[in-house]
């Protein structure tokens, strides 16, 4: 090519310009795609609510600080409301506001980092017990209907152990109570809550066990979250009860036991009848008894007299006299013939005779028959007699069964079966029951009521 020739211009390359819009618009979207949802701790700070009720704030640390946003539909199922200062754990998914350029978190779940914390670990544990089986429903147990000894597993100095104790006497005086005292709070609780199962467990003194707490907070009750005691509970032999907390309270234990209650005094009122409801349902039963019987045997009187006359109208009396009847008929015919026509062949002495011996053939004829009906009526007569002696014995041992068993379920909750046991009924001298101490005076004079007698004493103590 010579030097004189001019070079072509080389294709000017095309250039992609990006407005600042379209930037942010494109950073967002890598942003919301490239990262997942994130899992963030940090102390709170520029907390704000406009009046469209979405939350603005700021996560920091020691080095740095992410800007936050929580529209209204998510904050509103938060249970607090944040401050300045706050330790808070949060889940979102990060994006980018474009008209500032700034990327920030999206949060839609906000907890205070602590019990946060302690709920994921809450959640672990409750994920992996139930894979093992330990909330299984086929293993929980039924609770005995009248325990006779209740356990209670709580803080001999806790407000929980004295209302169950009042609600237990109130409801149902004839059951006794086994105290296994334990702490439920701090660092010996989980120690000696599985010492306290394990004891009552062993010994198998008690019908079923309450395991018992007041009200506090997720750190309070942490106790009854710890996986020793979960296992505890379910290597239990005896039937056991949770009411620890509050209503709105769970835990671990809840879960394990055979049966959860929302207070201990609820549990308390789950484990026992009520005494008054027993004996009302006991007197409707007598009633329904004693009604059964009267019908019972008003049926029986009925059908007894039926059977009387159905043995009067078959009774062989009465068929005799019917064929006597028919046989003194059938001899006056038999006369009035054969003599008539033996007085025109014979002579009167020939007929009278042969009349008199066609007479007794038909004599011993009807009294062998008459013999054989009457062998048949009394044979019948005596199979009724012996069907209606055992239907009546029948239905009397079957009304006295039952009038047993009543008197049994009914002496089983009656105050006096408790006093023979050697128990006393201790009242006033003007015979008001006492059953608090507080409520009687140190020098009165009460009355104890045993199985035979009373005995007058003078009060000279308390405890």
């Amino acid at each position: 090519m010579s030097a004189g020739h001019e070079i072509g211009a080389l294709p000017t390359p095309t250039r992609d310009v990006y407005s600042v819009s379209r930037l942010n618009r494109e950073v967002r979207v890598l942003l919301e795609r490239g990262l997942p949802v994130l899992w963030v701790e940090g102390e709170l700070s520029n907390f704000s609510q406009p009046p469209s009720g979405h939350w603005y704030f700021s996560l920091k640390d020691r080095d740095a600080q992410l800007r936050c946003a929580m529209y209204r539909l998510k904050n509103s199922l938060v249970g607090f409301t944040p401050r300045a200062g706050m330790q808070v754990l949060v889940r979102g998914r990060i994006s980018l506001y474009e008209p500032r350029g700034e990327y920030q978190l999206i949060v839609e779940h906000l907890e205070e980092a602590g019990v946060g914390a302690l709920r994921r670990e809450f959640e672990r544990l409750k994920t992996r017990l139930a894979a093992e089986g330990l909330f299984a429903q086929e293993r929980k147990r039924a609770l005995p209907r009248f325990p006779r000894r209740i356990g209670l597993i709580t803080s001999p100095s806790g407000a929980a152990l004295h209302d169950m104790l009042r609600i237990l006497a109130r409801r149902y005086p004839p059951a006794a109570v086994l105290l296994y005292p334990t702490a439920v709070q701090g660092a010996a609780a989980v120690p000696t809550l599985v010492a306290a199962l394990g004891v009552a467990s062993a010994r198998a003194e008690c019908d079923v066990l309450i395991l018992a707490r007041g009200g506090g907070s997720l750190e309070d009750l942490w106790a009854f979250n710890d996986e020793r005691v979960a296992r505890a509970i379910h290597a239990c032999a005896l039937p056991l009860v949770c009411g620890v907390g509050h209503e709105i309270d769970f835990t671990i234990a809840d879960f394990v036991a055979d049966a959860r209650a929302p207070t201990p005094s609820a549990a308390a009122e789950l484990v026992v009848p009520d005494r008054l409801a027993c004996l009302e349902a006991l007197a409707r039963t007598l009633q329904r008894l004693t009604a059964g019987m009267r019908r019972e045997l008003r049926s029986g009187r009925a059908r007894l007299e039926a059977v009387g006359h159905r043995l009067m109208r078959a009774h062989p009396g009465v068929r005799l006299q019917q064929q006597m009847q028919r046989l003194d008929d059938l001899t006056q015919r038999l006369s009035g013939a054969e003599l008539g026509a033996r007085l025109q062949l014979h002579s009167p002495q020939h007929a009278l005779g042969e009349w008199r011996a066609r007479n007794r053939a038909l004599e011993l004829r009807l009294a062998g028959t008459m013999r054989e009906h009457q062998a048949r009526a009394l044979g019948r007569i005596g199979t009724l007699q012996a069907r209606l002696a055992r239907a009546a014995g029948q239905c009397l041992a079957h009304g006295s069964q039952r009038l047993a068993l009543a008197q049994r379920a009914l002496d089983a909750v009656s105050p006096l079966a408790t006093v023979t046991r050697g128990f006393a009924i201790v009242k006033r001298a003007d015979g008001t029951v006492l059953t608090d101490a507080a409520a009687v005076a140190v020098g009165e004079e009460i009355v104890a009521s045993l199985t035979r007698g009373a005995i007058t004493a003078r009060v000279t103590g308390r405890k």
